[in-house]
């Protein structure tokens, strides 16, 4: 999987997160497809984050790239 590729959609979905205070940082991109991020700012405390994290983030990389096979918070 094509880090760049992820970079750039995650680049899609950072404005409706910077408009909250967060953001989100590209970690690792696997070969099993496991994309590895960050919620930083005020995604980072946020007791939604889970949900910004599937429901959003994951679900719009998945829609983009099919190589997608999960998305996971690290710290």
């Amino acid at each position: 999987m094509d880090r760049e590729k992820v970079e750039d959609v995650l680049n899609q979905i950072r404005p409706g997160l910077q408009a909250d205070g967060g953001d989100v940082e590209l970690v690792d991109v696997e070969d099993d497809g496991t994309v590895k991020v960050r919620l930083t700012g005020a995604c980072a405390g946020c007791p939604m984050s889970t949900m910004t994290l599937k429901s959003g983030i994951e679900r719009v990389l998945k829609e983009n790239l099919s190589e997608v096979k999960e998305v996971i918070n690290v710290n």
